[in-house]
């Protein structure tokens, strides 16, 4: 899926370039202002992104995976300190990671894309639910290739984990909704 991560990393260089001049103060929510070094690695984010689109529209799935795990090991900005729109980026990446991985039919790496994004989203965010969607779907998928391989009860085990995970993709992102209408006055 293309859309989020291209849509968050404009946003926040939106928002970055329209503000005032970066105070070195922390943000209410403890991360660091938007500063030159985040706005580079968004940048550089958006870019790699873009180059993974190039690859994926040619049908060129593992040029596709080359970019983004380029980003998912970049420098980061202020190493050592949690800063939510890198975050967002790399949690974001890794399930665009684990979707190109699916496609290739490669589950274990799909899974070790989604372990590594969840770990950049503990909190219940759109990021979250989307990659335990993903989990779900990696799951689904699994239950498929053992049900064609004749393995009922396991294919039936891969099903259930599938109807879990998509059940806390569907929670989470509930309770993303419920914060939003509760913090701008009912409407979304």
């Amino acid at each position: 899926m293309r859309l989020p991560i291209a849509a968050t990393v404009a946003a926040l260089l939106l928002v970055a370039c329209s503000k005032a001049p970066i105070s070195s103060e922390p943000r209410e929510d403890g991360g660091l202002p938007l500063d030159t070094e985040v706005m580079a690695y968004l940048s550089e984010a958006r870019a790699l992104h873009h180059q993974a689109n190039l690859s994926e529209d040619a049908r060129d799935i593992p040029g596709a995976i080359a970019p983004l795990e380029r980003l998912a090991t970049a420098k980061r900005p202020h190493k050592g300190t949690t800063i939510p729109e890198v975050e967002e980026v790399l949690a974001d990446t890794l399930a665009r990671l684990a979707e190109l991985r699916l496609r290739s039919s490669d589950l274990s790496g799909a899974e070790t894309d989604v372990r590594a994004g969840l770990s950049h989203a503990p909190e219940p965010t759109y990021f979250r639910g989307h990659l335990f969607e993903i989990a779900g779907v990696i799951q689904e998928t699994r239950a498929s290739t053992l049900a064609d391989a004749g393995k009922t009860s396991e294919a039936e085990q891969a099903r259930a984990r599938a109807r879990d995970l998509l059940s806390q993709a569907v929670s989470i992102q509930e309770q993303v909704l419920s914060h939003t209408t509760d913090t701008d006055g009912g409407h979304r």
